[in-house]
């Protein structure tokens, strides 16, 4: 079995390692592995699919995968090159999103241990901290850490500055507890990850540690674009906040240049079979083959084969115009990715289009109407004065309506 070192760099992933042998070791060991989310959210986004497919991605090398969910560390913000200081999130908010992801995840990695680091941390009294984590740590080496000098200048809180501490006291506490030995992130957590191995060689001494730590490469576009960013915004997790039809659009929407990295990056699918694929998409790079099936890997993976499934039954009716086969969960997944409106029943056709903003004036909505590019429920034979009753409603008090051959609109009316 090759070693998970020549999976990462072989697949183009690895960006620093603190110690080789280390981690050999650990593959050997059947050690644990962790990276950890500070719960920010009530869900994960499609930027957390890296860490998440990585963490399987050591599992299958023989690793044990941790999570930790940050119930303490979700209070303070980590400050790693962001521009400005986080909103803090209230203890109620922070439990709230805790237990949300923690089903999220356990759903996506059915064996992984996924931990809150408020257990530890948030029973730790202000002197405990100072005692038992400050002292081990020096404020000379804290300013030269990149992660922290980078915020100096632009105002850094003591709140802030503390995170990489408590960072570092997570991976202690997993090492002495659970034999992880291993911590992972994007190239943007050296300083963080590195406070951990200090600390934990300050603890047991260095010449015992058997800790290492490992970053990625953080996954970019290769038009210098960032990976994750949508016209709609935010690419969740959750179903009910992005639909399994739109995370499959997202994917089998990019561009032809970036399918490579992002099928060795974002699935555990052999390096192969990645190169047969790319082999046949580029034979009609137009049927898009290779973004089709990195669709499918992740859309699997995250929401199962149901979900995946759920996505190309509503693809293919878009495609082909016909959503009234589609049952009301699958009609609500496409209200989730269309331009959202609200109108009135009870009102004159022409009056319905200009209210919910379909048309932008009385002229546009008499052309749509004479044209007949206006499809709802199959009908695209309205009259300007037409009464838009409750027989137009799709479910709840919502009309789906067809503008053209490929524009969509959900309209709520009261």
């Amino acid at each position: 079995m090759k070693s998970i070192i020549e999976e990462l760099k072989q697949r183009d992933l690895l960006n620093q390692i603190t110690n080789e042998e280390k981690l050999l070791n650990a593959q050997k060991d059947n050690a644990g592995v962790y990276c950890g989310f500070d719960p920010t959210a009530d869900s994960l986004h499609i930027g957390h699919i890296i860490p998440l497919i990585n963490l399987k991605r050591f599992q299958d090398f023989g690793f044990k995968p941790i999570l930790i969910l940050g119930g303490a560390t979700g209070m303070i913000g980590d400050p790693s090159f962001k521009n400005t200081e986080r909103v803090l999130l209230t203890l109620d908010k922070v439990k709230e999103n805790v237990e949300s992801i923690r089903k999220q995840v356990t759903k996506i990695i059915p064996s992984i241990e996924v931990v809150d680091n408020n257990e530890w941390l948030g029973k730790m009294s202000l002197i405990d901290f100072l005692r038992i984590i400050g002292k081990d740590f020096n404020l000379a080496y804290l300013l030269a850490k990149e992660n922290i000098a980078t915020r100096i200048e632009k105002g850094l809180s003591v709140t802030e500055f503390s995170y990489t501490m408590l960072q570092g006291y997570d991976f202690y506490q997993l090492y002495s507890t659970r034999d992880c030995r291993i911590q992972f992130g994007g190239s943007d957590q050296w300083g963080n990850i590195t406070s951990g191995t200090d600390y934990i060689a300050s603890k047991v001494g260095r010449e015992n540690s058997k800790a290492a730590g490992v970053t990625f490469k953080l996954l970019t576009k290769k038009d210098g674009g960032k990976f994750g960013k949508s016209e709609t915004g935010t690419i969740w997790l959750d179903a009910n906040k992005t639909s399994e039809y739109e995370l499959y659009q997202f994917f089998v929407n990019q561009d032809d240049d970036d399918v490579e990295t992002f099928l060795k990056h974002l699935t555990t699918l052999e390096l192969e079979e990645i190169d047969k694929i790319l082999t046949e998409h580029k034979k009609e790079p137009f049927k898009r083959l290779a973004q089709k099936r990195l669709g499918q890997e992740v859309v699997s993976w995250v929401h199962g084969q149901e979900g995946y499934q759920k996505a190309i039954k509503i693809t293919e009716a878009i495609f082909s115009g016909d959503i009234e086969s589609l049952n009301e969960s699958e009609l609500k997944a496409i209200c989730l990715s269309i331009p959202n409106s609200s109108s009135q029943l009870d009102l004159k056709f022409i009056d319905f289009l200009v209210s919910s903003k379909i048309a932008s004036s009385n002229r546009e909505a008499r052309e749509l109407i004479r044209d007949k590019s206006i499809t709802i429920k199959g009908r695209n034979d309205f009259k300007e004065d037409e009464i838009i009753g409750k027989n137009f409603i799709y479910f709840g008090k919502t009309i789906i309506v067809k503008k053209g051959k490929k524009k969509y609109f959900s309209v709520k009316c009261s």
